[in-house]
């Protein structure tokens, strides 16, 4: 029994030091600090700000946000990539496909990889080595992501591109935050030159991650963007409402009607939401239904501002 229970001791201080050992050793690869980085919350202007601008100043205003969208996708992914295609996707600036290998169907950027962080690696690169005079915002979702696009170019109003932006709806693990893919991933273009740049140093951001640890794409992308000064950021209404979420209208609502029961819309989402994740293909077109078909004739929203869809785009 003496010889069991010593063993058990040892097996249990041995367990203990490697434990140490591995969060030592994954602190040091991955740069942390004893002291989290304070983000701040983004927050999207009141109607208000602007409705003191002049006619001309929205105009060029609405016409300075062009953004590109990223969706990156898997062969497995059909459904989904046709429902984006035909919906939200149409309202970007510029949207295409990367895709894990060739699929005949759809048109697509291959980049022969079915690794996520290698696959978000490659999307970003291609981007920035080909549009980086051309777009100023860098918008990155996954299939199963539902985007309102013109909501996403008002929050950007406030925000200056040539800034480091990195933003969505952000989460914590450890010490380290990060913007969750689920919602969609934004960079400015100074955000994006930066990462390009890291991607070059194996040490700061490995192509793969190190043997100790394995990290989700959207925490290997903040690793990265962290060497660089650029953190994540929280987006947010003007009433500190999240804008960017990685359910679906559906669980949002539920969730609402259990904790607000009397006030399930107001306790559920933010008017100005840009993304929802988590849905099926049908629900894209139901959502597609709800934001930009569906009207109550009579009704004014008097918007302060307009964005006006690409030209040539089949928008609904």
């Amino acid at each position: 029994m003496i010889s069991e229970s010593g063993s058990f001791v040892k097996g249990m201080m041995l367990g203990g030091i490697f434990c140490v050992l591995v969060t030592l050793l994954g602190h040091i690869k991955m740069g942390h600090s004893t002291t989290s980085h304070e983000h701040r919350h983004l927050q999207a202007p009141k109607k208000e700000d602007v409705l003191n601008l002049s006619e001309d100043e929205r105009l060029e205003l609405s016409q300075s946000i062009r953004v590109y969208c990223i969706i990156l996708v898997k062969p497995k992914d059909l459904g989904h990539w046709a429902a984006v295609k035909d919906t939200w996707s149409k309202h970007c600036d510029k949207a295409e496909f990367y895709s894990s290998e060739k699929v005949k169907v759809f048109d697509s950027i291959v980049l022969n990889t079915d690794d996520m962080w290698s696959m978000m690696r490659k999307a970003y690169k291609f981007a920035y080595e080909n549009y980086r005079d051309d777009f100023n915002w860098f918008f990155l979702a996954h299939p199963t992501t539902f985007a309102v696009i013109e909501n996403l170019k008002y929050f950007l109003l406030k925000q200056d591109a040539s800034q480091p932006f990195y933003t969505g709806r952000t989460e914590t693990s450890g010490d380290l935050q990060y913007v969750n893919g689920d919602g969609g991933i934004v960079l400015s273009i100074e955000s994006l030159r930066r990462l390009y740049k890291v991607f070059e140093d194996p040490d700061k951001c490995p192509e793969q991650g190190g043997m100790i640890w394995k990290l989700s794409e959207d925490k290997q992308l903040a690793v990265c963007l962290k060497y660089t000064g650029v953190h994540a950021e929280n987006a947010e209404d003007s009433e500190k409402k999240d804008i960017f979420n990685t359910k679906s209208v559906g669980s949002l609502i539920k969730e609402a009607m259990s904790v607000h029961p009397d006030e399930v819309v107001e306790g559920c989402c933010s008017d100005m939401a840009i993304t929802f994740s988590g849905l099926a293909p049908n629900h894209m077109h139901v959502m597609m239904y709800g934001v930009y078909r569906l009207r109550a004739y009579g009704h004014s929203f008097n918007d302060a501002l307009v964005f006006l869809p690409p030209p040539g785009s089949d928008n609904d």
